[in-house]
């Protein structure tokens, strides 16, 4: 696993775990299932536009975003970004 992805992925189960005002991963786990889902369909639109129509430099920073929100819905289910590595390399076999 990639040292940046475990090193967020600790943070967003901290803010999960231990909630701090300000905190805009917090507030998407205070909002719930329903609007953590939202951001994430809101963000892969953002990639698809990118990738579309937009240049490398927007498509970077658009998938950053998304993957940002896939690894707070992956914590909102108690899921890991290890549970998605090992589903493709699963796949590879």
């Amino acid at each position: 696993m990639s040292e940046t992805i475990q090193e967020l992925m600790n943070v967003i189960c901290d803010r999960r775990d231990h909630p701090r005002e300000g905190s805009y991963t917090s507030s998407l786990f205070q909002a719930g299932p329903a609007k953590i889902l939202k951001k994430v369909g809101e963000e892969a639109a953002e990639v698809v536009v990118a990738g579309a129509l937009e240049g490398k430099e927007r498509l970077i920073y658009e998938s950053a975003d998304l993957i940002y929100h896939l690894l707070v819905l992956l914590a909102s289910q108690g899921l890991s970004w290890e549970d998605i590595e090992t589903e493709l390399r699963r796949r590879f076999k």
